[in-house]
């Protein structure tokens, strides 16, 4: 287990809404609930945890071992960790490093480890994504008295978890090419890697809070306009999905993600959440705009459903595992999008060609 010889961890478990508990060993934080969800990828456990989109969410990772090439605050996607929960059937700790798990210790996130994540996950794809917690206990019925506290206290919270990691005053930044476009961001919880992206395409980038008004982007002048990521419902986002409807048309608009979600309602389609959603780094998708077929980095529970796009709205991206809508275009109304994440990191990066595809369409 590269564990120091003279460590005992603690009995920990995992204990979801529907009763099922899995016990495992504690490996540090705090006892925390969140929403319970798998993720496929075989590395970026960093990238993975400062993600704004996995807010309130324990992540269970398919990959056995975990911590095991050490940390770089470099890969970073925002601020802070913002998941609740980190699962894996190993975690990095011997003499050499264990980096990893103390990073995670001192943001007072939980994990557990030494556990079957195969069983969890296969609950996870059959009956769907729960509410859970992760808890230090003594014993099985102590644990889910503490979980039930944990997991009724948090469903009780901000229903508009974009709001909750989303920025509240506007940010401005240089980009790298000095005759290039001008981009405005609305931030729904936007991976840093995003920014990265824009900024070495563009001459600057502001990014604005998620119920920034229409008259603030308008104010700003952008070129185009890009709707990153973020956690959660769409459909409980606060007021994004109005500022967006009344911004189609007047300037390009490029929606990744919870972006893409928003700017489907925007557009007068409907959202439905998915049994056990997309999270990892090999999903197959479909891309007519590139006229391409590769594989993506994913993170959403929640899916645009096909038959409530209006007529003049296309699918251009096709999710091949299960059929769902990856991407949409409207070009009356000067908007287009992905439900991947074409930034990645982690994860393929092919798809990073969708930021050259919005530049040159603002150039023409």
């Amino acid at each position: 287990m590269n564990r120091p010889m003279n460590a005992s961890p603690m009995r920990g478990y995992l204990v979801l809404e529907s009763g099922e508990l899995y016990a495992g060993s504690f490996r540090g934080g705090e006892s925390r609930a969140g929403e319970v969800v798998f993720n496929t990828s075989h590395s970026g456990y960093e990238e993975i945890a400062t993600d704004p989109s996995y807010y309130n969410q324990i992540m269970v990772m398919t990959a056995p071992m975990q911590g095991n090439y050490g940390i770089d605050r470099s890969f970073w996607e925002s601020r802070r960790i913002w998941i609740d929960g980190f699962i894996s059937v190993e975690m990095q700790e011997s003499v050499r490093d264990s980096s990893w798990r103390r990073q995670l210790g001192e943001a007072g996130v939980p994990m557990l480890s030494d556990l079957d994540t195969r069983e969890i996950v296969l609950r996870l794809r059959d009956l769907g994504t729960p509410w859970g917690a992760i808890v230090k206990a003594a014993s099985e019925s102590e644990a889910k008295e503490k979980a039930a506290a944990l997991i009724k206290a948090k469903k009780t919270g901000e229903p508009d978890w974009v709001w909750a990691v989303s920025r509240r005053q506007v940010e401005v930044r240089n980009g790298a090419v000095a005759n290039g476009p001008r981009i405005a961001v609305m931030d729904f919880g936007a991976k840093e890697n995003i920014l990265r992206e824009l900024c070495s395409r563009a001459s600057e980038v502001a990014v604005f809070p998620s119920r920034a008004t229409v008259d603030e982007v308008r104010a700003w002048n952008p070129d185009g306009i890009m709707l990153s990521n973020g956690p959660g419902d769409p459909e409980a986002v606060v007021g994004a999905t109005e500022t967006v409807r009344a911004l189609l048309g007047w300037k390009l608009i490029f929606g990744i993600c919870m972006g893409h979600q928003i700017l489907s309602r925007a557009l007068g389609a409907k959202t439905f959440k998915l049994k056990f959603g997309h999270r990892g780094g090999n999903h197959p998708v479909k891309d007519q705009l590139l006229g391409k077929i590769y594989v993506t980095s994913q993170n959403h529970g929640y899916a645009v459903d096909d038959k409530t796009l209006p007529s003049d709205v296309r699918v251009t991206h096709t999710n091949l595992n299960d059929g769902t809508v990856e991407g949409v275009e409207c070009s009356s109304k000067l908007c287009f999008s992905v439900q991947y994440h074409p930034e990645s990191h982690p994860g393929p990066h092919e798809a990073v060609q969708l930021f050259d595809y919005f530049i040159e369409r603002l150039r023409k």
